[in-house]
């Protein structure tokens, strides 16, 4: 058995999750129990080593929330730095006087091979290491921790709202989000754990000190006192201990702070310390060549030393010149139509005087997406783009709430678009354009922040909302304010996604149903063999689906739709009544999109002397309902629009509750007058629930 195995087998049988126990209780055991010299050396060796194992997976860490137990550990650690510093002063109190090999051939090594013996050589050296722990390190990784952890708590709100905005955009599973919710949660549980944790290394610098003069002044007194040794035998005996305990401690200390110190400072990249530091510190030549010029010159400067200075200058000129050969480098990026960086361009080798043939006759887009010759990286997935996944998601979720697939979004470049402009078009027909900038990031007005933003005032493409383009640098300050963060490939993603959801009844065709009848013909072959093409032809069918559609009811209970219509079907083929029968065969899944759960339906009604105007209208000039008083329609919309408005503040859909006639022309009138609203009838009401009137509205209003 491999030391692997041995590890998977602690590790299921439990075994390997005692091990900070065990370290708790061997420090608990350190401050009580007299401890050999021996035992010092070893946990003193292992204190160092572990300071710089944490330290090195710091350095090495991608993202600080990889290394989400360091507050943890850096207690843990300094806990047991402090146990140690009891069982060396016990030790060195104790034996003291027998010289500097009675504590230990650690504290031995430190206070005569590392300080040469002197032991105000070695108070001058551990006072300055204490300096720079307490005055530079971990006061400068205190203050960069409570400010990250102020700035994350306060844009949690916004993470959170840019997390549900990827989720309804479809952009994100119900998994994913969950996990970026647990991350984000996690962020603000780490940084304010990371403040906290400041503050023990803090008090740890101030006890080294303490414990310094301490350990002197009680050595110095033990020593004179009880063991008859002179003042000077005494101050060097018990002080080089003292100091070499010190030191021992203080190393391992500094590297602890360094580590909190890199690990709070971090930006969240997918690279580690050091790859960051070669690839944004060394990729400047002019930097590179300037630093080397005046190395070059302070080399030839008589009495300096010459040959550092010049070998430095060489080594910074090589590496500007490396640099600068890396920048001019070509990238190899796919070509079409001249344009460096489009979409793959049409293979070539073919005969330029074939005949022409129904190949030649390109069909229309049925979802076409083109984009500006500066977004192309944006769906070139070897440039990282990732606008092509986020369409996938986009797909994927509008599919399944739907009820029927999406088809795919053709995307190419247009050289007629402005650089960072694109557009959507269906069936051919451009039906949306924009301008999203790729190298910022969209921070959009949610309806309430606290301050204003530097950048390209703008609104957002899907939703018209009050936006402004900012740099990436403004991320957490845009966060902290209340604004909810996008990047390009998101806003064109969202902006599809709600294209799609307006016109998804365009999107359904002939082939579509019949996919879905095939599906439905596999767990209910005898209710498609009854409904069509017996009962209802292929067309009432996709007639009556896009009436659904166009109307915000998805097709995805294809069971109840196909038994209504094959019941009603007997009586009637036109599709209006058909709709009708439908959405009352699927009043509850209607009203559970609107309200969920809810009980109590608030809705606005229309009087029963306006119904009855409408009605007669209706009748008299049929569904158009054409014959109306002079301004009859501009004063009932005017109505519903401040009735709309009124429940969009208190946060409730916008439902109209009529007679089943009037229904069909009520629910046209809304979208034509661009109200975001739904007409429900009163038999679309399923048992159980109760309806709330909150406005009515009149002939005489």
């Amino acid at each position: 058995m491999n030391w692997r195995d041995w590890l998977e087998r602690m590790r299921a049988t439990g075994v390997a999750g005692l091990g900070a126990p065990a370290l708790v209780l061997v420090i608990l055991a350190m401050v009580v129990i007299p401890l050999p010299p021996i035992l010092l050396d070893l946990f003193f060796t292992f204190n160092i080593a572990l300071s710089m194992v944490i330290l090195l997976v710091v350095i090495n860490t991608a993202r600080p929330l990889e290394f989400a137990v360091f507050p943890s550990v850096l207690l843990i650690a300094t806990l047991m730095r402090l146990a140690l510093n009891v069982a060396s002063t016990r030790v060195v109190l104790l034996e003291g006087h027998n010289g500097g090999a009675a504590a230990g051939k650690v504290i031995e090594a430190f206070g005569e091979f590392v300080i040469g013996g002197n032991y105000a050589v070695g108070l001058v050296v551990f006072l300055i290491l204490v300096i720079i722990n307490f005055v530079v390190v971990t006061k400068g990784a205190g203050r960069v921790s409570e400010v990250a952890a102020r700035f994350t708590l306060d844009a949690m709100p916004g993470k959170q709202m840019a997390i549900d905005a990827d989720l309804n955009a479809g952009l994100l599973t119900q998994e994913e989000a969950r996990a970026r919710r647990e991350e984000v949660t996690t962020e603000a549980n780490f940084h304010g754990a990371m403040d906290g944790a400041s503050k023990f290394v803090r008090g740890d610098a101030i006890a080294g000190i303490l414990i310094l003069f301490i350990n002197i002044i009680g050595g110095l007194a033990i020593g004179v006192s009880q063991h008859g040794l002179s003042l000077a035998q005494a101050m060097q005996n018990y002080s080089l201990l003292t100091i070499g305990d010190g030191l021992v401690a203080q190393i391992p200390s500094l590297l602890l702070s360094t580590a909190a110190a890199i690990l709070v400072t971090r930006v969240s990249a997918t690279q580690d310390v050091g790859s960051q530091v070669a690839a944004q510190l060394f990729t400047n030549p002019r930097a590179l060549w300037l630093t080397a010029g005046v190395m070059a010159l302070l080399g030839l400067v008589p009495g300096m030393p010459n040959l550092a200075f010049l070998l430095l200058a060489g080594g910074l000129g090589y590496a500007g010149w490396t640099a600068r050969k890396r920048a001019l480098e070509p990238e190899l990026l796919p070509a079409a139509a001249g344009v460096p960086g489009s979409l793959p361009a049409p293979e070539e080798g073919e005969p330029e005087n074939r005949e022409l043939s129904w190949d030649d006759v390109q069909p229309v887009d049925v979802i076409g997406l083109e984009v500006g010759y500066r977004l192309i990286p944006l769906v070139d997935r070897s440039q990282d783009g990732q606008l092509m996944t986020r369409i996938k998601g986009v797909r994927k979720k509008l599919s399944q709430e739907l009820g029927f697939l999406i088809q795919a979004v053709h995307i190419r470049d247009n050289l007629d678009l402005a650089p960072t402009a694109y557009r959507l078009s269906l069936h051919g027909v451009a039906l949306a354009e924009a301008e999203v900038y790729p190298d910022r990031e969209l921070a959009i007005n949610p309806g309430k922040v606290f301050g204003e933003l530097q950048g390209i005032a703008t609104r957002d493409p899907a939703f018209g909302l009050e936006a402004v383009w900012i740099d990436s640098g403004q991320r957490g300050h845009a966060q902290a304010l209340g604004y909810t963060i996008v990047d390009a490939s998101t806003v064109v993603a969202t902006h599809l996604s709600e294209l799609i959801q307006r016109h998804a009844a365009e999107l359904l065709g002939h082939e579509e149903v019949q996919q879905l009848i095939d599906k439905l013909a596999k767990v209910a072959p005898k209710l498609v063999e009854d409904l069509t093409p017996k009962t209802l032809p292929l067309t009432v069918i996709l007639k009556v689906l896009q009436n659904l559609l166009l109307e915000q009811v998805p097709i995805r209970d294809m069971r109840t739709i196909a038994e209504t219509l094959a019941e009603q079907g007997v009586n009637s083929q036109d599709p209006a009544t058909l709709t009708a029968a439908v959405r009352v065969a699927l009043s509850r899944g209607i009203v559970q999109q609107l309200v969920g759960n809810k009980e109590e339906i608030p809705v606005i009604v229309l009087q029963q002397e306006l119904e009855r105007l409408l009605q007669q209208s209706l009748l008299s000039s049929g569904e158009d309902g054409g014959v109306f008083e002079p301004g009859l329609a501009e004063r009932l919309q005017q109505k519903l629009h401040d009735a709309a408005r009124q429940q969009e503040r208190e946060g409730n859909e916008v439902i109209v509750l009529v007679s089943a006639p009037v229904r069909p022309w009520l629910a046209r009138f809304l979208r034509h007058a661009g109200i975001d609203g739904h007409a429900l009838s009163y038999n679309e009401i399923p048992e159980g629930r109760r309806v709330k009137v909150v406005a009515s509205i009149g002939r005489q209003d």
